[in-house]
């Protein structure tokens, strides 16, 4: 059996930085974002709690598919295992955000 693709995608979105585990990712049909599916959340201990992993879990429990704008891409990498994601809050300023690439007007003037 081929082994299993996971991805470790951190994200940023307003000022909270997303850590999210995903077994599917792709380049979305949707122009600028990319395609996230079949999320994973790990093995969620029952002792002790950790706030961020709650709050994550709660936020995409019912996702079946996310889409995320490239621009809010913080990271993407491919991993061995899973790991615990999380949401934290981003001190200061926060990740520097591109400009969205815009393709050239075709109908001439613009």
């Amino acid at each position: 059996m081929a082994a299993r693709h996971i991805y470790k995608v951190i994200f940023q979105s307003r000022d909270q930085l997303y850590e999210i585990y995903a077994h599917k990712l792709s380049q979305s049909a949707l122009f600028g974002f990319i395609e996230i599916e079949e999320l994973s959340f790990g093995e969620r201990s029952k002792v002790v709690v950790d706030p961020g992993a709650e709050k994550l879990a709660a936020e995409f429990e019912s996702v079946k598919r996310t889409y995320i704008p490239l621009h809010a891409v913080v990271r993407i990498d491919e991993v061995s295992r899973e790991g615990t994601g999380k949401v934290t809050t981003v001190k200061g300023e926060g990740a520097t955000v591109l400009p969205m690439y815009t393709p050239p007007n075709k109908g001439g003037q613009g």
